[in-house]
């Protein structure tokens, strides 16, 4: 199947999901569609990308583009919370990026530290090494990024890297790919709205395409 084709099948599936903004204030974020596109999960360097209710695959010695903002993030801030068993939302408004963690994640409080990338889009997540006991949706509006009101050209992807200083320019080595869905606008169902993203793990991930 084509990738227009592909793309076309998920946003006639996704017409009807809205992104809705959200902040530290306890507004619950958009969640992910619960069941994949019937199409299949899209194809990556001889590896199928999961799907949104996949597991992550092992992916090391592939490598990607990180996508770019749309303007760089210059004088962000760390943004930190505490997140205990009854879950919670962490967000930065500035980048379009809302972390939800359900209930019973986490079996002890825990303080959650996100930092944004000033020119790709990509976070650091700490404590590194941090495993949850349930998967926690990561959602990243489209709006901020390079794909933002344009038709989606190529697939995207939610990727894992290492948290060495690894440099985000150029192609990028991955570790893992992680279950994800791109949704579409409802009023344009080429023009990506947001991508959503399923993590087990921290500590550094970044949003990319082929």
């Amino acid at each position: 199947m084509s990738r227009f084709s592909l793309f076309r099948s998920l946003a006639a599936i996704l017409s009807a999901f809205v992104i809705a903004s959200c902040s530290d204030s306890g507004v619950p974020g958009p969640s992910a569609p619960t069941e994949p596109a019937p199409d299949g999960p899209s194809e990556i360097g001889g590896y199928t990308a999961p799907g949104i209710t996949d597991s992550p695959i092992d992916v090391s010695g592939l490598e990607l583009r990180a996508a770019w903002w749309k303007q760089d993030q210059r004088n962000l801030v760390p943004v930190s919370k505490t997140i205990d068993a009854a879950g919670g939302i962490i967000s930065i408004p500035a980048t379009g990026l809302t972390i939800s963690f359900p209930a019973g994640a986490v079996a002890a409080p825990i303080t959650i530290t996100i930092t944004a990338d000033e020119k790709y889009v990509a976070y650091k997540m700490e404590p590194a090494g941090t495993k949850f006991l349930k998967g926690v949706t990561v959602t990243q509006s489209l709006s901020t990024t390079e794909f933002g009101g344009r038709a989606l050209q190529s697939p995207l992807f939610a990727a894992y890297i290492a948290d060495d200083g690894v440099q985000l320019s150029g192609n990028v080595p991955v570790l893992e790919l992680e279950p994800s869905q791109t949704t579409f606008s409802p009023l344009s169902p080429l023009i990506p709205v947001a991508h959503v993203w399923i993590i087990r793990h921290f500590s550094r991930y970044m949003l990319a395409s082929g």
